[in-house]
């Protein structure tokens, strides 16, 4: 465990700005965090992005400083005249401009790397294709409730780079950390790291697959002995691309017991960590949450809470009243004997799997929207004798039928309102109603969240 004197001991590598010529390439929210974050030490800052003026401008108005703004695409001269680039992470690392600055020596670096600079606390970071989010806001409600003060950021929430300097008095920040902003790290260290899972996904921006388990495994790269990687023990892949890292690892399963760990045994949470080898913890019937993946995420959640000095009383009443967020697998209501769940987030083949797996009884499952590159087929097996009907629709309609046919009943639908009237139509006493798209929205959303919540609104009219 980490004692009180390791938690306060995280000293910050620093990094010297004032005067610098630095570019930053994106002006939505990461970009802007990022640019007020340099402004304040001095740094010369220029913001880039394709978009115009007016649409940026909500974010722009949050500007606390001078920058030059270069907006309606991107200059190759100023991107070759900087002395540090800080991307936001909706830019690919294969950017033309970004591989040709890199090229000729120009430092490229993320968001989390420019903060993880300046911390000037120890930092726990999840990563993973699915769970991120709901991990990382249960965690932070377990050590609040443990007495143990942190903010919650990163991919959820604020940017870490706009946290840095609003951290007095907390012992944590805990974070969100996706892929993308991983890809331009150089010293970005945890001191509490979590992997949870790793399937297919974005692969409409990654060349390969293995390129994005690649870039997950950064999380950890910089680990050292004294710190803690918490893995999940039931994922294979997950097992085989940690097994290269130097930090101490810590396992939680649902299928087995760990050495040195958490684990699910006879509907209880167990820990093997520390003293307390053997505890029980809490019974995962008493969550609110539903769904054997979010098991896999409350076991997360205990081991990392435990790492970090919360008491094993603090986090069964915390992960007890924890509800979970909107739109990962949101219970919405139940009518004639049918409950409707809103699992819009499940932007992914292996959240929907993950979803869908999760529900003892019979399922007609709505999915659908852009395909973002992977396969349909790890759905397959889940759907004989357990999806009464997929209702497919969006962009990805034809490709999910085909790849699934034979499985179950299929049925095209136009959008939204029509997928759930014939979920409706299809649904007996007893089932679940599931969105989990395993699709990006983008089809026809801005959003997974105005995805899930136009379903909750069609839900609502039956």
């Amino acid at each position: 465990m980490l004692t009180k004197r390791m938690r306060k001991t995280a000293a910050p590598a620093g990094l010297e700005l004032t005067g610098l010529a630095v570019l930053v390439v994106g002006a939505a929210r990461t970009g802007v965090a990022a640019a007020n974050f340099l402004l304040r030490r001095g740094a010369r800052v220029t913001i880039t992005d394709a978009g115009t003026a007016a649409g940026l401008q909500p974010h722009l108005d949050r500007l606390g400083g001078e920058a030059a703004l270069e907006l309606g695409g991107h200059r190759r001269e100023t991107f070759l005249a900087a002395d540090l680039i800080v991307p936001s992470p909706g830019v690919p690392m294969d950017d033309p401009l970004l591989v040709e600055a890199a090229g000729k020596g120009i430092p490229v670096m993320s968001e989390i790397e420019l903060a993880a600079r300046f911390l000037p606390l120890p930092l726990i970071a999840v990563t993973g294709t699915n769970g991120k989010s709901t991990t990382v806001t249960a965690l932070g409600e377990v050590l609040e409730e443990a007495g143990i003060p942190c903010r919650v950021g990163g991919n959820i929430g604020n940017p870490l780079v706009g946290e840095v300097d609003t951290l007095e008095g907390l012992e944590y920040l805990v974070a969100e950390i996706s892929s993308f902003q991983l890809e331009w790290i150089e010293t970005f260290r945890p001191r509490i790291a979590a992997l949870l899972n790793i399937t297919e996904d974005h692969l409409d921006r990654y060349r390969s697959f293995e390129e994005y388990v690649t870039t997950k495994a950064r999380i950890f790269e910089n680990q050292g002995p004294e710190d803690y990687l918490i893995l999940n023990a039931d994922d294979p892949l997950v097992r085989e691309t940690a097994a290269p890292a130097r930090s101490r690892k810590v396992w939680f399963s649902r299928r087995m017991t760990p050495r040195f760990g958490v684990h699910l045994f006879r509907g209880w949470i167990y820990s093997r960590l520390g003293r307390g080898a053997g505890r029980r913890i809490m019974p995962v019937e008493e969550m609110k949450i539903v769904g054997e993946h979010n098991w896999e995420n409350a076991l997360a959640v205990t081991a990392a809470a435990l790492l970090a000095g919360a008491n094993a009383a603090a986090v069964r009443r915390a992960l007890g009243r924890f509800r979970g967020l909107p739109h990962r697998t949101e219970f919405v209501r139940e009518r004639e004997g049918v409950k409707y769940y809103d699992d819009s987030k499940a932007t992914n083949v292996g959240a929907a799997a993950r979803t869908v797996a999760g529900f003892g009884q019979p399922v007609v499952l709505i999915a659908g929207g852009r395909d973002k590159g992977g396969s349909y087929g790890p759905l397959a097996p889940l759907m004989k004798g357990h999806v009464r009907r997929l209702i497919v629709m969006g962009e990805a309609a034809g490709k999910m039928a085909e790849e699934l046919q034979g499985t179950t009943e299929i049925v095209r639908a136009s959008g939204m309102e029509e997928a759930v009237a014939e979920a409706a139509r299809s649904a007996r006493q007893g089932d679940a109603v599931v969105l989990a798209p395993a699709c990006s929205s983008f089809d026809s959303y801005s959003d997974y969240a105005r995805r899930g919540r136009h379903f909750q609104e069609e839900v609502g009219k039956l």
